[in-house]
């Protein structure tokens, strides 16, 4: 992806989660999974898949990648992310639920490290 599609799709995200609440009936593929390559289903949510989306340097806010990691935890935890699920369409839900568990596993592996690490 180039510099300007990164930034696109980080806009996308952010207006995606922004849209989401409104939505009757929420798909798979309305979820703004934090990688750069639209996941096919849960076993496409690879560490290191978002870990390059939530460590890339082209993400627009000025809050420090940290931030930015707790920011993505309090959207994709199960005590908020499981609103959603009610609206989630049958078929999809089982893997929207293990896609979101899959996300905060990572999200929570990667701010422990960024606890040791230098880009606190």
């Amino acid at each position: 992806m180039s510099k300007q599609e990164v930034i696109k799709l980080f806009e996308l995200h952010k207006a995606q989660w922004d849209k989401i609440q409104s939505l009757s009936t929420i798909l798979w593929e309305d979820f703004p999974w934090p990688m750069f390559k639209r996941p096919k289903g849960p076993d496409d949510l690879t560490t290191p898949a978002i870990n390059a989306y939530m460590l890339s340097p082209l993400h627009p806010s000025d809050k420090s990648t940290k931030d930015r990691i707790k920011d993505s935890l309090r959207k994709w935890h199960p005590d908020r992310f499981n609103h959603s699920l009610p609206k989630v369409k049958e078929e999809d839900r089982e893997r929207v639920q293990e896609g979101a568990g899959s996300v905060v596993r990572t999200l929570n592996d990667l701010l422990r490290s960024s606890s040791h690490d230098v880009f606190s």
